[in-house]
């Protein structure tokens, strides 16, 4: 593509991607994390709702456990905003399901191999964090197009914390090696946004088991930058986790008509 025919950073399309195709063991047995209640509603519906909100969004590829995929093309035929169309969109933001892997890392990458070649930013989305607002959504974006190739939302911690030696046996005491100046830690939330062509290249260099994309640019040596997160973008990974999600939701009909 030309420079000429090349979209402006304010053009440049925005494409998500919500990997949902872990089990989540630590809520317990039953149906994977993302596809648990709440309100009645699957996480990860809360989650592609949330992503579409954001009038930049314009396509979102769920990665689907992989004897799953059908099951969740359903859910979000199922639970559709008004005005979706028989393809799947919600409003103005296009869905697309495609079948994950083993690991958060190889369902990323199939997401990303599913993507169409104009889009130029990307997200990558925890379904387990339903209840990120909007506005978080729009800051990463906004980052990206101002030239950051990784963004990722960010909150100060309130908690001190210790660098241990991790035990060998499970509750057995841990030496404390270090504390960390709290002023200089960051809690990372998601959506993580991208310039796509060095994510897709994170994804092809790096393969080191990592937590989250951000960590694989950090290893192509390339800046990643913070913009401040939310403290309603937290994760549900356990069951207490759910009963505080409930409640969110519950401020959020009261206060705005959710």
């Amino acid at each position: 593509m030309s420079d000429e025919s090349r979209p402006s950073p304010a053009q440049t399309p925005v494409a998500a991607v919500i990997p949902a195709a872990g089990r989540g063991v630590r809520l317990g047995p039953g149906a994977p994390k993302a596809l648990r209640a709440l309100n009645g509603t699957p996480m990860l519906i809360h989650a592609a709702r949330a992503l579409a909100a954001s009038r930049h969004v314009s396509l979102v590829i769920v990665v689907a456990p992989p004897d799953g995929a059908a099951e969740v093309k359903s859910l979000l035929d199922a639970h559709a905003l008004p005005g979706s169309g028989p393809s799947g969109g919600l409003g103005r933001t296009d869905f697309l399901v495609v079948p994950g892997g083993d690991s958060r890392q190889e369902s990323v990458k199939l997401g990303l191999d599913a993507l169409p070649p104009e889009y130029g930013i990307v997200l990558v989305h925890d379904a387990a964090r339903p209840l990120v607002p909007v506005d978080t959504v729009d800051a990463v974006i906004e980052a990206v197009r101002d030239g950051a190739p990784a963004v990722v939302p960010a909150l100060p911690l309130a908690d001190t914390v210790k660098e241990v030696e991790p035990a060998t046996e499970a509750g057995a005491p841990e030496p404390v090696v270090a504390t960390p100046e709290r002023a200089r830690l960051r809690a990372v939330q998601t959506p993580q946004g991208f310039d796509r062509a060095t994510l897709v290249r994170a994804h092809e260099t790096v393969t080191d088991n990592v937590t989250d994309d951000a960590s694989m640019v950090e290893q192509l040596g390339l800046t990643v930058v913070a913009v401040p997160g939310h403290e309603e973008a937290f994760k549900v990974t356990r069951p207490l986790d759910l009963v505080l999600a409930e409640a969110v939701l519950a401020r959020r009909r009261l206060n705005d008509g959710f």
